[in-house]
């Protein structure tokens, strides 16, 4: 199921939403029409969390089915969402936005360059999977440039063929170049998507759409 929406007039629902195969982070001020869609796409249980006043998840965690990485900027370590079974990781890094700059799913992490060695260390512990530092299409953000799921991965149409066979052999799934929002390369910020469904920004085009529910359903 692919569906259309827009959280906080804005667009881009990729900044407020994480989520995975069983679960979906959303900021807890949202309407309950919008939460249900979020269920009803994804068919996930929605945690609804106040840790951070901006709301943007997106932007700053990262899961995956065996952890869950948040920015080391959270002054409340208080987690008030149920995470299961995963490690929890408050990364302390000079990178705070962990979810624009980390893309990973149960079989490979692929992180911003300028992570430390210590980090890059605590990410793979956290997520337990293979973690490796590199660029999508030129792009240091690979979070926010592409969006990977368990059964496949948009990457920004800057993204050479070379660059599409090494991620299809790390991540083990098929790997298309695409954009969503009317065009834009950031597609990590315009997408939320999981195995079960995708949700995409409301300016999304029907050519896009249809690509999209291609590489991703």
């Amino acid at each position: 199921m692919i569906n259309k929406l827009s959280l906080f007039e804005n667009n881009y629902v990729g900044l407020y939403i994480r989520a995975w195969d069983d679960m979906a982070i959303v900021p807890a001020n949202l309407e309950i029409h919008e939460i249900e869609a979020i269920r009803e796409s994804l068919q996930v249980d929605v945690r609804e969390s106040r840790m951070d006043d901006s709301g943007m998840y997106g932007i700053f965690s990262v899961l995956n089915s065996n952890g869950l990485v948040i920015s080391g900027m959270y002054k409340n370590r208080d987690l008030d969402f149920d995470t299961g079974q995963r490690n929890v990781l408050f990364l302390k890094d000079m990178i705070n936005a962990v979810g624009n700059d980390i893309v990973a799913n149960d079989h490979g992490a692929m992180v911003h360059e300028d992570f430390s060695r210590k980090s890059v260390s605590a990410i793979e512990n956290a997520l337990g999977v293979e973690t490796v530092q590199g660029t999508i299409g030129g792009f240091p953000t690979v979070g926010s440039s592409s969006v990977l799921t368990s059964k496949g991965m948009i990457v920004n149409p800057e993204t050479t063929d070379e660059e599409i066979e090494v991620l299809k052999d790390f991540f083990k799934v098929s790997v298309k170049v695409g954009t969503a929002n009317f065009g834009s390369p950031m597609v990590g910020s315009s997408i939320v998507a999981n195995k079960n469904g995708i949700i995409v920004g409301n300016d999304t085009t029907s050519i896009e759409l249809t690509a999209i529910d291609d590489i991703l359903s």
